[in-house]
């Protein structure tokens, strides 16, 4: 009878341990991570069961994670305060949940975004001109303009509202010897580009109709009187200009565009071509954008107007016609094309362009009222593109 006994109690113990659940862990420390995450450590009990699972659970929203400590808890409310509670499972069942741990309040919840901000390019100029400059070109992505660094991504918090606004090119001079009108300014929450600088007319240093100063400069008119425009530093480069004793011939001088200064004209009779832009992948395809406006060329038979820079940039007019002379690519910023010695007017800059990349999941853009744009998908990544208007874009 005791030898049954002895077997009967030793067989009871063993089927009460297979049926047991782990001891609860010991909490340990909660430590935020970024504005939707957190990290919470644990001891596991020596005694008791062996779990196989352990849980954290946060307070408020009951969000959990799994694994060995440190757990990661995902998906939390930024500027939220939270504590965390881990429990240990297995076959059986749940433990009790630990103690709470200590309070964390999470960051503001934030979306890194890269940018392409491109300002409208400026107008060509009237009678044997300069091209318009490109418009100012600032990237995160591949490269940014006038040789400088590239920029640093921006953090924005989620619904806040950020103002965009698409510079328009500028207008290419519609009357003898003017400058063409300055392109718009292109702005992204705290970036801004400068519109690219008319083309100088052949009115010289009188400033007619724009400056020829910009986000890259206006190519200078003709050798007797040009003035070439400046750039404006990390987005651009400054206008051609004939090199000095340069006194005869009547060709134009090409804007600058966002990657090289604008070309001088060929024998101050054929025009210059314009400064070209850069290569930026935002999209996920290498695209040209900023190229400056071609000169425009004397009227005599056989010197033509120059090239627009790569990137949008208009070609200088020649041949004594009103109709050589090219605007500027939309949404490129590229400059507008000078008009041909004789009066004829230059041609319009390119309007800018905003371009917008973030991670998919790291939340959905709502483009405001008076803006004109589309989102698309590269990989694990939306683009949008943001072509006319002024108005809010906000990130949820």
């Amino acid at each position: 009878m005791t030898t049954k006994s002895f077997k009967t109690g030793l067989s009871l113990a063993v089927g009460n341990a297979s049926a047991a659940i782990p001891t609860e862990p010991t909490i340990g420390t909660a430590t935020k991570t970024g504005g939707t995450t957190a990290t919470v450590t644990y001891t596991a009990a020596t005694l008791g069961a062996t779990a196989t699972t352990f849980t954290a659970t946060s307070s408020p929203g009951s969000v959990t994670g799994t694994g060995s400590s440190p757990i990661t808890v995902s998906g939390l409310t930024g500027s939220t305060n939270y504590t965390f509670t881990v429990k240990a499972s297995n076959a059986n069942g749940d433990s009790p949940a630990s103690s709470a741990s200590n309070q964390i309040t999470t960051d503001v919840a934030a979306v890194l975004v890269n940018y392409l901000v491109v300002a409208g390019g400026g107008g060509g100029g009237n009678n044997a001109a300069g091209g318009g400059g490109a418009g100012g070109l600032r990237s995160t992505v591949t490269a940014t303009g006038g040789g400088g660094s590239l920029e640093t991504a921006l953090s924005l918090t989620l619904n806040t509202n950020y103002t965009v606004t698409v510079g328009a090119g500028g207008a290419g001079a519609a009357s003898v010897n003017l400058n063409g009108s300055n392109g718009g300014n292109s702005e992204f929450s705290t970036i801004t580009s400068t519109g690219g600088g008319g083309g100088n007319g052949a009115g010289g240093s009188n400033p007619n109709g724009g400056n020829v100063n910009g986000g890259s400069g206006g190519g200078a008119c003709f050798a007797r009187y040009g003035i070439a425009g400046t750039g404006t530093a990390n987005q651009g480069f400054a206008g051609g200009n004939d090199p000095a004793g340069f006194t005869n011939g009547y060709g134009g001088n090409g804007g600058g565009g966002a990657g090289a200064v604008g070309v001088a004209a060929i024998n101050n009779n054929i025009g210059g071509a314009g400064g070209a832009g850069v290569a930026v992948s935002i999209t996920g395809s290498s695209v040209y954008y900023a190229g400056g406006g071609g000169g425009s060329s004397e009227d005599t038979p056989g010197f033509a107007g120059g090239a627009g820079g790569v990137g949008g940039g208009g070609a200088g007019g020649g041949l004594h016609t009103n109709s050589g002379q090219t605007a500027g690519t939309a949404n490129t910023g590229g400059g507008g094309g000078a008009g041909d010695y004789g009066a004829f007017n230059g041609a319009a800059g390119g309007s800018g362009v905003v371009i917008l990349r973030y991670l998919t999941s790291a939340g959905t853009i709502t483009i405001g009222a008076g803006l004109t744009g589309s989102t698309a998908t590269d990989g694990s990544y939306k683009v949008t593109t943001l072509t006319a208007g002024t108005g809010n874009v906000s990130f949820a």
